[in-house]
């Protein structure tokens, strides 16, 4: 369960009172939507699913993976299945050595999806175990899934020229400098982080 609305609005406006050229953009273009996925394994099958290929493609290969798998696609089901059954799917061979990393850690118990830490850098260290996962990939993931109100993704490049634009910086900030210009908004990065996807394309900025 990602950010509700309300803590958004809560985690944005505490930013803000901080920040006034957060809160002038929030005047401007008003709150973002809540990103909510579901927790589990099947979200992050989808994100590496996902991985560098169009939102159509990648709704085609998971449309085939329900078909051959069931809409549970159990690890253990994906993992009794041949190179080309997968690879009829659309699996290519990186993208099935990733799925099935993932599959083989949750099938053995070795990442426990429903207890992963409760420190955020170590919950990432327990999603980067999986192949394919990056540490942004890990983000996403606890920003969207769980919930987690203090993730900060400063190596998303939305993020960096999201933050850009707010700040009126004259060229988009690297990864260490977006990292270190949200120090002042802890405990409430994630809500900031979803707000400033909010403004990357936005016109009234």
């Amino acid at each position: 369960m990602g950010l509700t609305a309300e803590q958004l609005r809560e985690g944005i406006d505490t930013a803000a009172a901080r920040e006034p050229a957060l809160a002038a953009a929030l005047a401007r273009i008003g709150y973002p939507e809540p990103r909510i996925r579901a927790t589990g394994y099947r979200t992050l099958l989808r994100t590496i699913v996902g991985q560098q290929v169009s939102v159509a493609a990648a709704a085609s290969v998971w449309a085939k993976l329900e078909a051959l798998l069931g809409k549970e696609m159990a690890p253990a089901d994906l993992l009794a299945r041949e190179f080309d059954e997968l690879r009829a799917c659309g699996l290519s061979r990186q993208k099935q050595s990733y799925a099935r990393s993932l599959c083989e850690l949750v099938a053995s118990g070795a990442l426990d999806l429903d207890s992963l830490p409760a420190e955020d850098e170590a919950a990432i260290a327990a999603l980067t175990q999986i192949k394919g996962v990056g540490r942004w990939s890990a983000e996403i993931y606890l920003l969207f899934a769980e919930g987690r109100p203090d993730i900060w993704p400063a190596g998303d490049l939305a993020v960096q020229a999201g933050i850009g634009r707010i700040l009126g910086l004259e060229a988009r900030p690297s990864e260490a400098e977006t990292r270190a210009l949200a120090e002042a908004w802890r405990p409430h990065r994630g809500a900031v982080a979803i707000f400033t996807w909010h403004c990357y394309d936005n016109p009234a900025l």
